[in-house]
């Protein structure tokens, strides 16, 4: 994986999935996980993606083959803007299109607060914005699971999550609660889930979105004024966010548009490839990324 050094000397691995003469075009697609702090070979290849744009797929800092800080407090996402800038600075682009996916969204968010002009386009996939002070909660997770009522794994998924939310959860209990997240609970749905416990920083995860990490009143107020296209993509049975959070996400945009793919969860590109990619490939076509 080719490497940078981020501006406090910590390694930062990213990796670049698709070629132009595989017939991907235009400028790169910078890619930033979620997890939060996973590792983003669980991106894969965005569902084919890559066949469409050339994708460039950071590490965060801790993760993957990225390199540990020195200091923690530097996982705090408000803190690794500096490392997004880095890898747009080591790529040598002028202005980015930028894709977020879960709590990557928040990472993003405040990079586009920051580095207004460097943005040219940005999507956010099952994203998340506490940057912008809009959250899920709890009951927004209970209205997505009752739209999977039809699954032979429902009543053991539902009883699993009540015990997690009473803090009661076993190990068990976190697996049973983890189909709910991807709109086919099939095999391939089950080994990407199998992977994530490996290709997460716990330790980073915790410190991620510290709440000091987060100036909403400020940052709607810097993002009223950005001339960047946005795109918020939320899939259909997805929770997190909801499809009509995803509409109030957008809205804080003045160039911002919520599309819902149908049957989807938190991970679309797994559950219609096709369908994502001629999402947001349409996107990046209409935004001028070509």
């Amino acid at each position: 994986m080719p490497v940078l050094s981020a501006r406090d000397g910590t390694r930062l691995a990213y990796r670049v999935v698709g070629r132009q003469d595989d017939g991907a075009s235009g400028e790169p697609l910078l890619c930033v996980p979620g997890g939060p702090m996973r590792a983003s070979s669980y991106l894969g290849d965005l569902g084919g993606l890559s066949g469409r744009r050339r994708l460039v797929m950071l590490d965060l800092r801790g993760t993957g083959e990225s390199g540990r800080p020195v200091d923690p407090a530097t996982y705090r996402c408000d803190r690794q803007v500096d490392d997004v800038e880095a890898l747009r600075e080591h790529l040598g682009l002028e202005r980015v299109d930028l894709l977020a996916h879960s709590a990557g969204g928040d990472l993003a968010i405040l990079y586009a607060v920051r580095h207004p002009e460097r943005v040219r386009s940005l999507i956010l996939v099952a994203g998340r914005a506490r940057a912008l002070g809009v959250d899920f909660t709890v009951e927004h997770r209970r209205e997505a699971m009752e739209l999977r009522k039809g699954e032979p794994w429902f009543e053991p998924g539902r009883a699993a999550f009540e015990a997690v939310l009473a803090g009661s959860a076993s190990e068990a209990d976190w697996e049973a609660v983890v189909p709910f997240f991807y709109g086919r609970w099939d095999a391939a749905a089950l080994a990407h889930a199998k992977s994530e416990l490996a290709e997460t920083n716990e330790r980073a995860a915790e410190l991620y979105a510290s709440p000091e990490a987060f100036e909403p009143a400020v940052a709607r107020r810097a993002v009223a004024g950005l001339d960047a296209r946005v795109l918020v993509l939320a899939g259909e049975l997805d929770g997190g966010p909801l499809p009509r959070v995803a509409v109030d996400i957008a809205a804080a945009f003045p160039a911002g548009t919520a599309v819902v793919q149908p049957g989807a969860g938190h991970f679309p590109w797994l559950d219609d490839p096709r369908w994502f990619v001629e999402a947001v490939a349409g996107f990046l076509d209409r935004a001028g990324g070509d």
